[in-house]
């Protein structure tokens, strides 16, 4: 493959695409292929739709004497080339940043601060893996003077793959936890995986910022030479956690006065003191950085405060795995503010052998608290009800759980719903 000829046709494009539901005017379609589909069928109606040119790994797609298709080995191998050919091409800062939990809201706060000083890119949504990443370099403009990388992973390699596509500059590990156990083969797993961004900084002389508040994070430290450390007095950055009931407070530089986000939880505080601390590192004033992090407003379904009648819901439905089960749960027992509180928590996904064994923990979680409703919905979670309180109630599925929701008519309630984004536990929302 001409990684070269495709990067000029690039050139000329509006951008990629590998829907053909939102393809742009001008767009090269990559056809990629996967265990349920194969673009390769799609080709000639993205040309129809509006595409400038479509990549392609099967001849007999092509038509006679038609120069719009650029035919390649491997479609996925081609768009990865190319994003990689497009990176080096950029001369700035690439920030690579993986973890178990709060990747995409330490990558959005960390994109607020960063924009008060450069014209910067960030990972748009959750394009994080071997498909989106490579989606995320091509769309980083020319003019572009920073960039934010999020990468996740499912299997040990992932992020030593999506480095060498990327090749951060610099870079940092949110948290090590219990997530995506199934593929990892445990938590050692897990941690091998992460710290394959560290890796990749440490062979090519990147700078690591490491959370030094964070016991494995910060026993990472002494394999680098002057690593970023914080949020503690006497390392690079001050960030003082103050309290978070439910929004989290802080203050900066040994200063009294406080600074009120919008961010639930003191599990957020970490992601804060990492967007005002990288921040710090490039140069974005600290009254800048924190004003951004101040104005901040969390969406689309992570840490979201919601208002319905009496009640304020936290809808925390994107995503659920061990580590921020037990966070979001301890976070949330701590909370004061309504009359009564109520869990409603989903099942969590791509668990493998340990998923009965962490369902029955949230039982376990949920009994250190005295809550007034404890609702269980999916169907792992029934494995909880062994541990839970006898009051605790099941529903197979967040369908059957509606009309309790209905005859409830729950008033004056705080009420934390969690599970993962397959439960779609959005969807209660309207009930409550």
């Amino acid at each position: 493959m001409n990684t070269e000829l495709l990067y000029n046709h690039f050139l000329q494009s509006t951008g990629v695409s590998t829907d053909t539901r939102k393809i742009g005017q001008g767009n090269i379609f990559f056809a990629l292929k996967g265990p349920n589909f194969n673009a390769n069928s799609f080709a000639a109606k993205a040309l129809e739709i509006g595409a400038a040119l479509v990549v392609v790994d099967e001849e007999e797609v092509i038509p006679e004497n038609d120069d719009r298709y650029f035919l390649v080995a491997d479609v996925l191998a081609a768009l990865q080339h190319l994003a990689n050919y497009h990176r080096r091409q950029l001369q700035i800062p690439i920030i690579g940043l993986t973890g178990s939990n709060g990747k995409t809201t330490s990558k959005e706060l960390l994109h607020a601060v960063l924009k008060q000083k450069f014209k910067t890119s960030a990972t748009v949504g959750n394009l994080n893996n071997h498909i989106g990443v490579p989606l995320t370099l091509l769309a980083i403009a020319h003019d572009t003077e920073i960039a934010i990388v999020e990468m996740g992973a499912n299997k040990p390699g992932d992020i030593h793959e999506l480095c060498e596509i990327a090749k951060p500059t610099h870079g940092f590990i949110t948290n090590i936890g219990r997530a995506h156990l199934e593929g990892m083969g445990g938590v050692e797993g897990v941690l091998k995986t992460k710290t394959e961004l560290f890796q990749h900084l440490r062979e090519n002389d990147g700078k690591v910022f490491i959370n030094s508040q964070d016991p494995i994070l910060s026993n990472m430290a002494k394999r680098f030479e002057n690593p970023i450390l914080y949020p503690s007095k006497g390392d690079y950055c001050e960030v003082e956690f103050v309290e978070a009931n439910p929004f989290v407070k802080f203050k900066v530089d040994g200063k009294e006065q406080i600074y009120l986000s919008s961010m639930i939880g003191a599990y957020n505080f970490g992601n804060i003191a990492t967007a005002i601390t990288v921040g710090k590192f490039f140069g974005v004033p600290m009254d800048q950085a924190v004003q951004a992090i101040v104005d901040y407003k969390p969406s689309n379904m992570r840490s979201q405060l919601l208002e319905k009648r009496s009640n304020m819901i936290i809808l925390d439905a994107y995503n659920a795995n061990p580590s921020s089960m037990e966070v979001a749960i301890k976070t949330f027992g701590e909370m004061t503010g309504r009359k009564h509180k109520m869990v409603i928590l989903g099942d969590m996904y791509e668990l493998g052998d340990s998923t009965e064994a962490e369902h029955q923990k949230l039982g376990e979680l949920v009994s250190g608290y005295d809550f007034d409703k404890i609702c269980f919905t999916g169907k792992h979670t029934q494995a909880a009800l062994s541990t839970a309180p006898m009051k605790a109630l099941y529903f197979p599925d967040p369908f059957s759980f509606r009309n309790w929701l209905q005859d409830s008519k729950l008033e004056n309630y705080l009420i934390l719903i969690k599970g993962s984004r397959g439960m779609k536990l959005e969807g209660l929302v309207e009930f409550i």
